[in-house]
């Protein structure tokens, strides 16, 4: 991987995309850190350390909600909108028909995320100042400037990951995540070290916690390269004088496609719960969710780990149709070996595509809530059980950038071939 890093610095294209990424990122962790006038940021830090649900949230902002920063809300609102919209791309004709349209449909499904981020910023700037009406100055015009703030800093936010999708390298949400856990990989080791030197955890309990996370490394990385390849092959065909076709190929199908989505997704929903409960501090609901839905209770457990498989497959679906295979296959004389055209191929690949997502789906489920687990039965872990989530999502997103500048690289060896 450092070795792919190093050959595209080489390339003048590559270097430039990587240094407008490392820019916008730059950009956001400089709103992480700026607070929003009129909060106490000491009031706030105690509240989201005695929060599991606050604490949570802080580790997916990289620290901004902790200092109620102007990037507070992070990219949660642009995920919760992509949730919504996606989920009603189903349901909706009209938006199920702008998904087929091409590029003009994507632009405006696009344009109706952006609408439904901002009305989902606007409604978790008002829960969240509501929750920590507390630390912020009792007047109305505080208020109504610390929602705006937020609410214009999520946007903001959106914006910046969308630079990153079109002119960087990457997914821009993937990336802006990935730059807010590293940034609180120290401080959590420090953590960890004052916990041991404090007597709460043994010494030993450092080199467990360091294998166990190389063993997860490696675990992600196996489910992250591992696919299945389909053979195909196709038939000859005279055109003219030329001869076309007649050559062997296949369909790679990976065990784990959706990458690091499903983990992001199933963690926008499972908080929020919570984030509601945080709105009545003193309701019989707040004690139902502190009591069912914390991170180390069954049902949160469960729910985590159904809401990451069903986005895995919700995810696949979206992204690999076998009846389009099979149609294009189809069209252009190719054919799976022992497996007629049509409708048996497309019935083929549904089931090897069905048998990998389920499987790559548990795996990631597993690693999602094994954290949540052990925090359950060892208790001085629990201020960790967002680790497994974290890595998860830092190997994805190493993984997935590596891989395209890998494609970025070869594409240019193809360009120059082509000149010569």
């Amino acid at each position: 991987m450092l070795e792919t890093f190093k050959n595209a610095w080489k390339v003048v294209e590559i270097r430039k995309k990587l240094l407008f990424t490392l820019l916008i990122v730059a950009i956001f962790r400089i709103g992480c850190c700026i607070p929003v006038p009129g909060v106490d940021m000491t009031k706030v830090a105690e509240v989201v350390n005695g929060n599991s649900f606050f604490g949570l949230f802080n580790v997916l902002t990289g620290g901004a909600f902790e200092r109620y920063a102007i990037f507070g809300l992070g990219i949660s609102p642009n995920i919760n909108a992509s949730i919504i919209i996606q989920l009603l791309t189903m349901v909706i004709p009209a938006l199920e028909r702008y998904s087929k349209e091409g590029e003009e449909g994507r632009k405006k499904i696009a344009k109706i995320t952006r609408f439904a981020t901002l009305g989902i910023a606007l409604l978790m700037s008002v829960g969240f100042t509501v929750g920590m009406r507390a630390t912020i100055d009792n007047s109305f015009l505080t208020y109504f400037f610390v929602v705006l703030t937020l609410t214009a800093g999520a946007m903001l936010t959106m914006w910046l990951g969308e630079q990153i999708t079109e002119s960087g390298i990457g997914n821009g949400i993937s990336m802006l995540i990935f730059a807010g856990i590293v940034s609180q990989i120290v401080p959590s080791f420090a953590a960890l070290i004052r916990t041991v030197v404090a007597g709460s955890m043994g010494w030993w309990w450092l080199p467990v916690i360091v294998v166990g996370v190389v063993f997860i490394f490696a675990a992600i990385v196996f489910m992250d390269k591992g696919e299945r390849k389909i053979a195909v092959n196709y038939a000859q065909r005279v055109v003219g004088r030329k001869v076309y076709g007649g050559q062997s190929t296949h369909i790679p199908m990976k065990l784990n496609p959706s990458g690091v989505l499903p983990i992001i997704f199933a963690m926008s929903i499972v908080m929020l719960p919570q984030m509601i409960g945080s709105w009545f501090p003193k309701s019989g609901f707040t004690s139902f969710v502190g009591r069912f839905f914390s991170s180390t209770s069954l049902l949160h457990i469960v729910i985590y780990a159904l809401l990451v498989i069903f986005f895995a497959f919700f995810y696949t679906t979206m992204t690999f149709n076998p009846i389009e295979v099979s149609k294009n296959l189809k069209e252009n004389g190719g054919f799976v070996l022992g497996i007629r055209p049509g409708k048996l191929t497309s019935d083929y690949l549904a089931k090897i595509l069905n048998r990998l997502t389920l499987a790559g789906s548990i795996f990631l489920a597993l690693l999602a809530i094994l954290p949540n687990i052990l925090g359950a039965f060892v208790p001085v872990l629990s201020g960790i059980a967002i680790g497994g989530s974290s890595t998860i999502i830092l190997v994805n997103v190493a993984l997935e950038t590596a891989s395209q500048l890998e494609s970025m690289m070869l594409m240019r060896h193809y360009k120059g071939f082509l000149k010569a």
